[in-house]
């Protein structure tokens, strides 16, 4: 798989088109598509990466682990974070919705215990 297959196919799993990962990221609205002929710079790599909440490895194609840091130290706002499938199957909107519902109780509770 290529690099901008791969960003292609993890945009889809986010909802977004590979212009609007682009835009997110900062760059061109085709600069993802020129990935064909010319390689990224590693900059604008992380920018989608992190755009796509995923490894510059995984873009890559050099993991199959979408994300190599430890979750629990990646600070997120749930109303930013968009969650569409688990375990590579799509999630209907209650279920997404009660997950958002108790991830914002954990958090809650942590920020109470002062954690």
């Amino acid at each position: 798989m290529t690099l901008v297959s791969r960003t292609k196919e993890t945009a889809k799993l986010r909802g977004l088109s590979l212009k609007k990962v682009a835009t997110k990221a900062g760059l061109a609205e085709n600069a993802i598509y020129r990935w064909n002929e010319n390689n990224p710079k590693a900059e604008n790599l992380q920018k989608v990466a992190d755009v796509l909440n995923v490894s510059t490895d995984y873009l890559l194609g050099r993991t199959n682990q979408m994300n190599s840091y430890d979750s629990k130290d990646k600070v997120t706002n749930l109303e930013d974070t968009t969650i569409l499938a688990f375990d590579g199957k799509p999630i209907d909107e209650e279920d997404r919705q009660k997950l958002l519902q108790y991830a914002r109780f954990i958090m809650q509770e942590r920020e109470q215990e002062g954690r």
